[in-house]
């Protein structure tokens, strides 16, 4: 019954300091870019897009489709990264072992 006990501090100790992770993640932000930095997209650990800057020289009325192509690739390279990153920090905290909802 000692071990049950100790089993279940642990997990709670694991719970607070993986709520603790998920805000700071939300607040860590990654970079992403398309076109050669013409388009740049920021997002957050939530996953979240918080920015998207994209330079005027790429901004061709006659070539709308490339800008949407540059866009796309950005926040999905973006969301990708948040992504990678919150799952590095988790499985740092968590010794890799998979939990159902983070």
């Amino acid at each position: 019954m000692k071990n049950l006990g100790s089993m279940v501090k642990q997990a709670q100790k694991l719970q607070s300091q993986m709520v603790r992770l998920q805000e700071e993640l939300a607040e860590r932000t990654v970079t992403a870019s398309a076109g050669g930095g013409m388009v740049q997209v920021v997002a957050n650990g939530r996953p979240q897009i918080v920015s998207v800057t994209i330079e005027k020289e790429v901004v061709d009325p006659e070539d709308v489709e490339m800008l949407q192509d540059l866009i796309l690739a950005a926040v999905n390279d973006a969301l990708s990264k948040s992504q990678e990153m919150v799952s590095s920090e988790m499985n740092k905290l968590t010794g890799g072992m998979k939990l159902p909802g983070f």
